[in-house]
């Protein structure tokens, strides 16, 4: 088999695991059960259109991040808009991707900022290196709910 088809297979589909929206900058992460996304990202998020409307991370990550801190980690801690559970996210770069209605695109990695040192204590930025899930465009608005499926488009 070919590498392009190689990269082209994700296993099976996700689930939507966690939702969550930042009414405001700096503002603790309201947690919510369905959203709708609009070409500029969630409603009732205070997030920016474009390639970073959306941020989401794999839920699979949690645990290492905990395991790295030494402490229970919470979605809201790490500032995400949706956590996903059950496909690679890093495999869906520049990836179309129906999850709920919403269909969006992988753009780029959702690095830490300095706020996790604050919401995770000490060594919070070095643990999410590599972990920080991935920010995404939207390409089609739709509606997402917790427990929605996430499943990548066919390659061309």
């Amino acid at each position: 088999m070919e590498l392009k088809e190689l990269i082209a297979r994700t296993g099976g589909p996700g689930r939507v695991e966690w939702i969550g929206i930042r009414p405001a900058r700096r503002e603790a992460l309201l947690p919510c059960e369905e959203v709708e996304i609009g070409a500029g990202g969630l409603a009732g998020d205070h997030g920016r259109p474009g390639k970073r409307a959306v941020t989401m991370i794999q839920a699979e990550h949690l645990d290492v991040i905990a395991a790295l801190i030494g402490r229970d980690v919470l979605p809201q801690m790490l500032r995400r808009n949706i956590v996903v559970s059950g496909i690679n996210l890093t495999a869906l770069k520049g990836r179309s991707v129906r999850m709920g209605s919403a269909l969006l695109r992988w753009t780029t990695v959702c690095a830490p900022c300095s706020r996790m040192e604050e919401a995770l204590g000490n060594g919070g930025y070095a643990a999410l290196r590599g972990h920080g899930g991935w920010c995404a465009e939207v390409i089609e608005p739709g509606t997402v709910r917790v427990n929605d499926r996430v499943s990548a488009l066919p390659v061309g």
